[in-house]
């Protein structure tokens, strides 16, 4: 489970331990997109140790995908990156962690780190970001769905890579929290599947990679359950 996975030619990916979250890494000239931290800010050092290694190059940007303390409450282990991610309340993030079983001492700690974070807030318009050598990763700006804000990132490629965050989870069933617009979420999917398209690993926040066929079928099984046609 805590073994990084080649997704495609410069980038991969680590399902953590415990609430089986991905956390992502994308190459490009001269540093590493950290897509997601975990938990804990030592969840997170360890990642990027461990991707530099992997990848030759350090942790120079991160993106978070969305404001739930399993995906945001690492990134104060890199304050020197330039980070994007949805706007966002560090003392709720810590709350819901030891609500959800996080040890208060780690929730505390990766809430305080947060502040020393240099964010670039995402606030309804998608980024492109240039890592050099002809790739770049699109953050799409999907708004809210599964959570108050989700961003998506896409490397397009000879095989496309779509990080769903938690829009596509395959170790279970979706979920959606208090903060969820469930009637908008199927519409962020066809809007992934857009922009993959029918060719492309979709990487979902918890569980195994999957293909189109999975996010469709995910999408239509929230469009029975919660209805919506897509995002406003």
């Amino acid at each position: 489970m805590s073994t990084w996975e080649e997704v495609t030619d410069g980038v991969i990916r680590r399902r953590l331990s415990g609430w089986d979250e991905t956390i992502g890494a994308i190459a490009g000239d001269d540093g590493l997109l950290l897509v997601d931290t975990g938990p804990t800010p030592g969840a997170a050092a360890d990642a990027g140790r461990e991707a530099a290694a992997l990848l030759g190059l350090p942790v120079t940007r991160l993106v978070v995908t969305h404001p739930h303390f399993d995906h945001l409450l690492g990134a104060g282990a890199f304050p020197e990156a330039e980070a994007y991610g949805p706007r966002h309340d560090a003392a709720e993030n810590a709350r819901d962690g030891v609500r959800q079983g996080l040890a208060p001492e780690d929730a505390a700690h990766g809430q305080e780190l947060l502040s020393g974070v240099r964010w670039r807030i995402m606030d309804g318009t998608d980024v492109t970001l240039d890592l050099g050598g002809g790739r770049r990763a699109l953050l799409v700006d999907l708004g809210a769905a599964h959570s108050s804000h989700d961003i998506a990132v896409v490397v397009h490629g000879p095989v496309p890579v779509v990080f769903c965050g938690d829009l596509v989870e395959e170790s279970g069933e979706p979920q959606a929290g208090p903060d969820a617009r469930p009637e908008r979420w199927p519409g962020a999917l066809d809007r992934l599947l857009d922009l993959g398209g029918p060719e492309a690993v979709y990487v979902p926040g918890h569980g195994a990679l999957v293909d189109a066929d999975f996010v469709r079928a995910q999408r239509d099984a929230l469009r029975a359950r919660f209805g919506g046609a897509g995002p406003a």
